[in-house]
């Protein structure tokens, strides 16, 4: 689940006719594509039970790419009945390692997705008008893909890192991130990275016209927490009405939770991004952006940040209804109405305190209030130099270099945030993007551009090879 800025597309690839293009392909882009359509077309959502089968597939290709059994550790969890796995692979130094190991985070499962709901089928990899189609195109099969494409590339060089850099695959960072927490706590205790590095935030970003902008670090998220908002009722015949009535009641908590607003929110980090991308966003967006750093108070900056989805999150907490379900026959009265809020809190606010919010805003005792996230809160994390270097090398080969690089906060949510919360850094560097509102993540039709996906291939290896300080064999 996550915020991701666009990608710079090249003019040449655009205007290239599709089989040209394949025929330019390396052998590295190739493996690299066929990796992304099987993990693509593996439907990894809660409740199928393929965590395994791509978990399965990902070993094999490690191992006939040249990583032992000892480089390869799978994991096994019991969640809700159904068998989630984790992976961590090992990159292991030569000799004695000379500096503290990375880790490197991404997830394999996804939001489901309803096959009768899409324009095309959500679990088979469509190339389209320049666009790779299906679920987990861009969250977050491509940071899976883009990982283990790199070590397999790596591998096959003769790459020889100083340091040990092991990728770790969660299996549940769409639900309850039990692989997640464990993984965390793993690392806590045997691998004690200097910094993780996640595949799933942070990137390039593009205007509408896909000029690029920045590349953002996620250095900091925002807390997850989900609350049912449930309202009982006697209920009764739907022929003799009541009063009162639960969904109405419900009905009425609902409209006083989208009326209320937030209180605008500021930290060093979000005003120094919107100084940033304020200078490179266009028109009253970025005028409001740069606005709003020079004057957290300033209405009519605050007024167009928070009108813009992709700036709204960065101005403070946010709760949003997302689900709902009452009543149970329809001509009876509803006996219980529920419905289901999404808040995203800004750091430094705690769950409990948004929680009394939301229930001064509602005010109604009877409307129950249960928390059913279990997720924590982060904080922001400190930019290592040598990491802030190696994306500078990374932007410079794809032509990008001088381009702002800037930390950014997400307004999603993250296995990052167990990691900053063990007293790790942990930053968002993901290889991609789109342009805004672009990609889908969650919603129908997802997608990433096919220039994005070889686009910033080369990425990662460029990043990992300036931070592991490898010779050649």
């Amino acid at each position: 689940m996550r915020f991701t800025p666009g990608l710079f597309l090249s003019a040449a690839l655009l205007t290239a006719a599709p089989l040209a293009i394949a025929e330019e392909r390396t052998a590295f882009e190739l493996q690299a594509r066929e990796i992304y359509q099987t993990v693509v077309e593996i439907r990894s959502a809660k409740g199928q039970g393929n965590i395994p089968v791509l978990v399965d597939y990902l070993v094999r290709e490690l191992k006939a790419g040249g990583f032992a059994d000892a480089d390869i550790e799978v994991t096994d969890y019991e969640i809700e009945g159904e068998l989630v796995q984790g992976l961590m692979v090992w990159y292991r130094a030569e000799g004695t390692p000379k500096q503290k190991p990375i880790v490197l985070l991404a997830h394999m499962d996804v939001v489901d997705a309803l096959p009768d709901t899409w324009t095309r089928y959500p679990f088979e990899l469509i190339e389209e008008d320049g666009y790779f189609f299906g679920r987990g195109t861009a969250d977050n099969k491509y940071g899976v893909t883009s990982l283990v494409a790199t070590f397999l590339r790596l591998k096959a060089e003769g790459f020889k890192p100083d340091r040990d850099l092991v990728i770790i695959l969660s299996g549940d960072e769409e639900t309850g991130m039990i692989s997640t927490r464990a993984q965390a706590k793993y690392t806590d205790e045997k691998i004690k990275p200097a910094y993780v590095l996640n595949a799933d935030a942070g990137g390039l970003s593009l205007d509408e016209n896909g000029k690029p902008l920045l590349y953002g670090v996620q250095g900091a998220e925002k807390t997850y927490a989900t609350f049912e908002l449930t309202v009982s009722n006697p209920g009764g015949h739907s022929s003799t009405p009541r009063v009162d009535n639960a969904i109405y009641e419900l009905a009425d908590a609902l409209k006083r939770i989208e009326a209320y607003k937030f209180p605008v929110m500021h930290s060093p980090l979000t005003l120094a991004s919107f100084t940033s991308a304020g200078a490179q966003t266009p028109g009253p967006l970025g005028e409001a952006m740069l606005a709003f750093a020079k004057n957290p108070a300033d209405e009519a900056a605050i007024g167009v940040l928070r009108a813009n989805p992709e700036t709204v999150g960065s101005t403070g907490t946010t709760c949003i209804a997302t689900m709902l379900r009452a009543g149970h026959a329809e001509n009876a009265l509803p006996q219980r109405a529920t419905a289901t809020i999404n808040c995203r809190i800004f750091p430094g606010i705690s769950i409990a305190a948004t929680e009394q919010t939301l229930k001064e805003v509602v005010g109604n005792d009877g409307v129950a209030f249960q928390l059913i996230s279990d997720l924590v809160e982060s904080p922001e994390s400190n930019l290592p130099e040598e990491v802030m270097v190696a994306i500078s090398k990374a932007l410079a080969a794809r032509g990008l270099e001088g381009l702002p690089i800037l930390p950014h906060m997400s307004s999603g949510g993250t296995d990052g945030m167990f990691y900053r919360n063990l007293g790790y850094d942990t930053l968002g560097i993901n290889g991609s993007g789109a342009k805004p509102n672009d990609t889908f993540a969650h919603g129908l039709n997802e997608r990433l551009a096919v220039d994005a996906f070889y686009g910033g291939l080369d990425h990662w290896y460029i990043v990992l090879k300036d931070l592991a300080g490898a010779v050649q064999r």
